[in-house]
């Protein structure tokens, strides 16, 4: 039996998912938590094998979820489901970590198809992703900008884009302000931006933040 849980901000979604895996001879929802931090605390409790996760949530984002996550439980594979395009989130939240990566308008009997995947401790490939990942080898000059940026770059990048002070991002990052400060430099001189402004502009328009 593999045990499951469904991180998504809208009750809606987890009820579809609960009610789909429910007929699944194999799986079992074991919990659900509507934000990052209700995801950390079903992840300490440890009664979960695979963790289905959306990107979009309040609080935190799935992004800091994903870090925090593979902070506590490196072994524990978690899945995103997110509304967004592949192309726009999943080679750079695979290298980052995640198991797999499925846009929300797939069908539900590939979720259930990735989750066994990724319980074996298998990457689950979409056919779209592997394309990117193989375009993405051919060389990084090719790569979006963003994807050029480390884990902790790809959060402050994000954080800023929304609007967030370095003061609140270093309070809820556990990092000094200096540190930030930092990790905000290496981000413009790497993404060739100028302003906050910039990055969120940059952010829209690859559709990295709605």
């Amino acid at each position: 039996m593999i045990r499951v849980a469904i991180v998504d901000d809208h009750a809606i979604v987890r009820a579809g998912l609960r009610q789909y895996f429910s007929d699944q001879v194999d799986l079992k929802v074991t919990g659900e938590a509507a934000n990052g931090r209700e995801a950390l605390d079903l992840v300490r409790k440890g009664e979960v094998d695979v963790l289905l996760m959306d990107l979009s949530m309040p609080d935190q984002s799935g992004v800091d979820a994903l870090a925090a996550i593979k902070a506590r439980a490196p072994d524990l594979p978690v899945l995103i489901l997110s509304g967004f395009p592949e192309e726009h989130y999943a080679t750079t939240l695979l290298r980052q970590g995640a198991a797999g990566y499925l846009n929300k308008e797939c069908d539900p009997e590939e979720i259930v198809k990735a989750i066994r995947t990724v319980h074996r401790g298998r990457k689950y490939i979409t056919a779209g992703v592997a394309e990117l990942l193989a375009d993405g080898l051919s060389g990084a000059g090719d790569k979006p900008p963003h994807e050029q940026l480390s884990e902790r770059e790809f959060q402050v990048f994000l954080r800023l884009a929304k609007g967030e002070t370095i003061g609140h991002m270093a309070d809820s990052m556990s990092l000094s302000v200096k540190t930030v400060s930092t990790y905000r430099t290496r981000v413009m001189e790497k993404m060739k931006l100028e302003s906050n402004s910039d990055l969120t502009y940059y952010a829209l328009k690859n559709g990295l933040i709605q």
